[in-house]
């Protein structure tokens, strides 16, 4: 449609009527998605940014300031070496994560302040180990 809207008609009434035609013309029918649901998360309100947002999930992209990231990244590091299957594993996973946070420590983004300092390995360990044992499940890290 490359038509303008004429002079002194409401805005609305030649919009409805340019689809109205369009409707008359077919120019609606075996559109992709027709009779199908709206997606999950598709949401009705209006949102100036719905591209950007939906491009950023897709990416994986996230708003967080990078000290917030971090934390997060971190927070998910203690859990997943709670849950790691050996001692090795939990080392792994703890001293990646802790290089990460002195990196930051001593490096600092703009942002918010980080607030948090770099795990104690050992006792990581430790509390894995107690958790194991508490499930039954004791690891000498041997394997892995």
């Amino acid at each position: 449609m490359t038509e303008r809207k004429p002079p002194g008609v409401p805005f609305e009434s030649w919009v409805d009527k340019q689809i109205r035609d369009a409707e008359r013309r077919g120019e609606f029918d075996r559109l992709p998605g027709a009779g199908k649901p709206l997606p999950p998360g598709t949401d009705t309100s209006y949102d100036e940014l719905w591209w950007i947002r939906g491009k950023m999930a897709r990416e994986g992209l996230s708003v967080l300031p990078p000290a917030l990231a971090l934390r997060k990244e971190a927070e998910d590091a203690l859990a997943a070496a709670y849950a790691a299957p050996s001692e090795r594993i939990v080392r792994k996973i703890i001293t990646d994560v802790n290089v990460k946070l002195r990196d930051m420590m001593f490096k600092p983004p703009p942002g918010p302040p980080l607030g948090m300092k770099p795990y104690d390995v050992e006792a990581v360990v430790r509390e894995w180990r107690e958790h194991r044992a508490a499930r039954g499940s004791a690891d000498d890290g041997s394997h892995v």
